[in-house]
């Protein structure tokens, strides 16, 4: 149905058209299809005061996911800090856009079921995201 993005601080993504059938093509390689699916990009603050809130953790991170998923229709909200994103990409050697690819499929794979809470998850989750980035590289 719907892959929308908001926009809370300065940061902008670049050809939302690409990141919509990019990921459209990652929930159909699991089965899946989007109902309405939000991206929400904010700065660390913005995003610490949501983990504060709305899960009780007072810390900064780089990503938050909230599935609202019925079946097979995708519905959530993933919130990302483009600063943390940055910050992460500096840290790992690897580019801005890189990492924040990374960190938006990331978001779709827990909707779609994986988890990364042990070694083994974590293991598949690394795994499953390197092959659905790999699929905005060879769609554009």
């Amino acid at each position: 149905m719907a892959i929308e993005f908001h926009y809370e601080g300065e940061f902008k993504l670049e050809s939302e058209r690409k990141y919509i059938y990019w990921l459209n093509r990652v929930l159909e390689s699991e089965g899946k299809a989007a109902g309405i699916l939000s991206y929400v990009f904010c700065d660390d603050e913005y995003l610490a005061q949501v983990n504060l809130k709305y899960l009780g953790h007072d810390a900064y991170t780089d990503i938050i996911t909230f599935d609202y998923s019925e079946n097979d229709e995708i519905v959530g909200d993933i919130f990302v800090s483009y600063q943390r994103v940055a910050e992460n990409a500096d840290t790992f050697e690897v580019a801005f856009v890189e990492e924040l690819r990374r960190v938006m499929v990331h978001g779709v794979l827990h909707l779609v079921g994986y988890d990364d809470k042990n070694k083994q998850q974590q293991s598949v989750m690394r795994r499953k995201e390197e092959e659905k980035m790999k699929m905005f590289h060879v769609e554009h």
